[in-house]
């Protein structure tokens, strides 16, 4: 099963495994991400065992997970959906 959380009727968040070790890599991906996914609200928790990175959404993003997951491999790194 996806992590998909509702936050409201209106807002999602996806959830995500990451192997993203420091600040500057985040930074770079986050970068990259908001110019993809402009209708998304994205971060990274780099202190959570996981790296997890956050994507909440109004639902306008189609495809969101692979969209995500594409992104961070295309830069080398591993990316994942978290079960709940």
């Amino acid at each position: 099963m996806t992590a998909i959380y509702h936050i409201s009727e209106f807002m999602t968040v996806e959830v995500f495994k990451t192997n993203v070790k420091g600040n500057r890599q985040a930074k770079e991906l986050l970068e990259l991400m908001q110019m993809k996914l402009a209708d998304c609200i994205i971060n990274f928790d780099l202190e959570d065992c996981d790296k997890i990175l956050r994507v909440e959404t109004n639902g306008g993003c189609e495809d969101l997970s692979q969209r995500v997951i594409s992104l961070l491999t295309s830069k080398g790194f591993f990316c994942e959906e978290l079960a709940y």
